[in-house]
């Protein structure tokens, strides 16, 4: 078992986070980010998109340069794992990367509303914000990492086990659990 231990004119709704009535079920709110991480003087990058009803990390891309082609993959791999993404709505800050055309096409095509947060605001993306404070804690400032690969194999571990066994608080299970009950008692209706 695995333990761990202790630019471009903005033209997106803004905040639609925080306007849409609460979401009761996957795949309607999600929320984006890039965390930098450095390891003995070599940086990597963490772009994962986390689902805002369960907090389950939906798709993630670990690269050595933060490019738009880290985010343009983290979004097909989320999109490979949703059956319909109409009525998504997708958050993030005011990154360059989300700002782009190709990002805002990709979403476009596929039915997903872009919100993104306030200037210099990290409150509007707290949940992100949040899966990257308890990874960092439980994970990166727990343990030392000789290198990078060793650190992003431990990291991939690392998202596996907070989707699938870390208990929420909240939900009182994991994320998956969550999901996979949900989904369970809606296909007996």
């Amino acid at each position: 078992k695995f333990k761990f231990g202790a630019g471009a004119t903005l033209m997106t709704r803004r905040r639609k986070t925080r306007a849409s009535p609460r979401h009761d079920r996957p795949n309607v709110k999600w929320a984006t980010d890039v965390s930098q991480i450095d390891i003995n003087g070599h940086k990597c990058y963490l772009s994962p998109i986390i689902d805002m009803w369960n907090g389950e990390i939906v798709s993630y891309v670990i690269s050595r340069s933060p490019n738009l082609a880290m985010v343009l993959t983290m979004l097909v791999r989320a999109l490979k794992r949703v059956p319909t993404t109409d009525g998504l709505v997708l958050h993030s800050d005011q990154g360059w990367h989300y700002q782009h055309a190709a990002y805002q096409q990709m979403l476009a095509a596929h039915h997903i509303t872009q919100s993104m947060s306030r200037k210099g605001n990290c409150l509007d993306n707290a949940m992100m914000e949040g899966f990257f404070g308890i990874m960092k804690k439980e994970l990166l400032y727990a343990r030392k990492f000789k290198n990078l690969e060793k650190f992003e194999r431990e990291l991939k571990k690392y998202i596996n086990y907070y989707n699938n066994e870390r208990i929420k608080l909240k939900l009182k299970m994991s994320p998956v659990k969550y999901r996979t009950l949900y989904e369970n008692n809606n296909n007996k209706l």
